[in-house]
């Protein structure tokens, strides 16, 4: 049974930087990967495209020939695939066994009231495939309470209107330390804590937000947001080796993958490893590698690649003529020395949590 993401989420978001990113981790992991582009504003994509809607319908000509504007050609466009399902699905079944990736539009009227977007969602899912959507938050919106508060909104009408496995994730954690700190710990705005206390600061942020006759409004937004106890996060930096492998553990779990029909003796290593709960990232070691000590675990991993480098170039020098260059050992012993060093410096101005590891000798 195939399985596909759904990658929905407003503009600039990183839908299609994701694609890309997730379609290369996939094939290094050996999982056979395609991506459907649903954009048909999408002209330049920076990855392989197994299925494009521009095939079937431009952007371009629909705003020439009906007159319309980039939004209202975007929606013209998803109904007319809507009507043209057939040609989405000939391409899909060419797909085989393929794990799929969908390149959505950013327009957010799709997935939050217009129903051509959910329609063909439910059609894909009649052809036996598995999906799971994957809606993308700008990170940044943590910055400012009333975007995060619209953040929040937004992410719940999309679960409600398409009905689906759905997954919302904060992309571009990593640039979230150029900003200013926030008023609580990554916890808080990824778990959708007691909202109430964010109110202060979404009164701070504007004079017209402290205004009496917003208090009402500001605690009913909350309170719809908390009765429903949907919306949760998780984090992304695609960049991130670490961070799409957690991401893709939940995916996994939550779309089904991980316990499809092979599960037994023909497993991969990847399967066992997400049942076992191998590569989870807790979200305060996100808020330790990304924000609270971004500059230390930068530098170890730049030594680390430095590291790999240099060891992967002494292999192919012993590979070539059979044996190392003497240089290249006694440097090799003196990199090493150096790197410990580094490392224990490293340890050295980490915070303590309390924790102490004896390791035997």
């Amino acid at each position: 049974m195939p399985f596909a993401q759904l990658v929905i989420g407003p503009p600039g978001a990183g839908k299609s930087t994701y694609c890309n990113g997730m379609h290369q981790f996939l094939g290094a992991i050996g999982r056979k990967c395609s991506i459907v582009n649903l954009d048909p504003a999408n002209d330049k994509t920076s990855y392989p495209c197994a299925l494009d809607v521009r095939d079937l319908v431009t952007l371009e000509e629909i705003m020439e020939d009906d007159k319309l504007g980039p939004n209202g050609g975007v929606l013209y466009a998803l109904e007319e695939l809507e009507k043209n399902f057939d040609w989405l699905e000939e391409g899909l079944k060419e797909l085989g066994d393929d794990y799929i990736l969908f390149d959505c539009p950013g327009q957010v009227e799709l997935f939050t009231h217009h129903s051509s977007l959910r329609n063909i969602f439910f059609r894909i899912q009649k052809m036996g495939i598995r999906l799971i959507v994957i809606h993308l938050v700008d990170s940044y919106t943590l910055t400012l309470p009333s975007m995060y508060i619209s953040a929040l909104l937004l992410s719940l009408r999309a679960m409600l209107q398409l009905d689906l496995p759905h997954l919302n994730v904060l992309t571009k954690i990593d640039n979230l330390s150029n900003y200013a700190p926030l008023p609580f710990n990554l916890d808080y705005y990824t778990e959708v804590q007691d909202l109430s206390y964010l109110l202060p600061h979404l009164e701070a942020e504007s004079s017209r937000l402290s205004h009496e006759k917003f208090g009402a409004l500001n605690q009913t937004i909350i309170d719809l947001v908390e009765e429903f106890a949907l919306v949760g996060f998780e984090t992304l930096a695609v960049e991130d080796k670490k961070s799409m492998m957690s991401l893709l553990n939940a995916i996994d779990r939550v779309s089904g993958y991980a316990f499809g029909p092979a599960e037994g003796a023909n497993d991969t290593v990847w399967k066992v490893a997400v049942r076992e709960g191998m590569g989870i990232t807790d979200v305060r070691d996100v808020q330790e590698r990304w924000l609270d000590a971004k500059d230390e675990y930068d530098y170890l991993e730049e030594k680390e690649l430095e590291e790999e480098v240099r060891l992967r170039n002494a292999a192919s020098q012993v590979e070539k003529t059979g044996a190392p260059e003497t240089d290249d050992a006694a440097a090799s012993d003196d990199d090493g020395e150096f790197y410990d060093e580094e490392v224990e410096k490293w340890k050295a101005n980490m915070p303590d949590h309390g924790i102490k590891v004896h390791r035997k000798s």
